[in-house]
């Protein structure tokens, strides 16, 4: 139980500095479109790496399963929250930012 103790630890921290990192470029990236790509990977893989951790660390079968099915529904819900994000950038012609 120790071993899965840590393991959930160190997954728990892994998926903070994911976190962490999709922050930092949401703040330092100059456009739209690279903003959100920050946002919804690092989120996704934060978000997964935090649930696991958690799962490991449950003693239910039942809490794990409901962590990862969180997991997935927030995968679906980020991908289509992005594609409209984007979707009405491209509309308003909001232009990727190029390196002059």
């Amino acid at each position: 139980m120790a071993i899965l103790h840590h393991s959930g630890t160190i997954l728990i921290i892994t998926g903070l500095l994911f976190f962490l990192s999709g922050t930092v470029g949401l703040i330092r990236f100059p456009d739209v479109y690279s903003r959100l790509h920050a946002l919804t990977k690092a989120d996704n893989v934060g978000l997964g790496c935090v649930a696991c951790g958690l799962a490991l660390q449950s003693n239910n079968w039942a809490v794990a399963a409901k962590l990862l099915l969180i997991w997935l529904l927030v995968l679906i819900a980020s991908s289509a929250s992005c594609h409209l994000i984007a979707s009405s950038a491209m509309q308003k012609n909001i232009k990727p930012w190029m390196r002059p």
